[in-house]
């Protein structure tokens, strides 16, 4: 008898981890929409909720951002996405860190500049307070 109970407890477990392992990556890949959507958008109160002051946000070009310039780049329209698609995307959970990595394809309207860019990105978000928030990004062009 204490073998089933022991073995239904044991089972309960494994399945508590994994479904909320599953609920908590589905959580982050929402957050990702959301703020994709705050930068197509150009939501500057969005962008400062969803991200770290310590931002180190890099683009391919080699530039490095931080939180401010990030946002003031976004809402100005230095860097204006029209529409942004995501595709081959991966999470990866350790603690209350995830990283995620996708492919981006995006069309752009820069500096009042039409532009299509496609990306391999990496995301590194940190989880506080309950909360998921970009702390670190790096773009790169993808290899062919």
């Amino acid at each position: 008898m204490k073998q089933i109970f022991l073995s239904t407890f044991l089972l309960f477990v494994i399945g508590s981890a994994v479904y909320g392992q599953k609920k908590t990556m589905h959580t982050i890949e929402q957050t990702v929409d959301k703020f994709n959507k705050a930068m197509v958008e150009a939501d500057g109160p969005e962008l400062f909720d969803m991200t770290y002051p310590s931002l180190k946000y890099a683009h391919s070009s080699g530039v490095v951002q931080n939180q401010q310039e990030f946002v003031e780049g976004i809402t100005s329209g230095r860097s204006d996405f029209v529409s942004i698609k995501l595709t081959e995307q991966t999470v990866d959970l350790v603690g209350n860190t995830a990283t995620v990595r996708h492919i981006l394809t995006a069309e752009t309207f820069d500096n009042k500049v039409k532009g299509t860019v496609r990306l391999a990105v990496l995301l590194v978000w940190a989880k506080k307070h309950g909360k998921w928030r970009l702390l670190a990004r790096q773009a790169v062009k993808p290899a062919k």
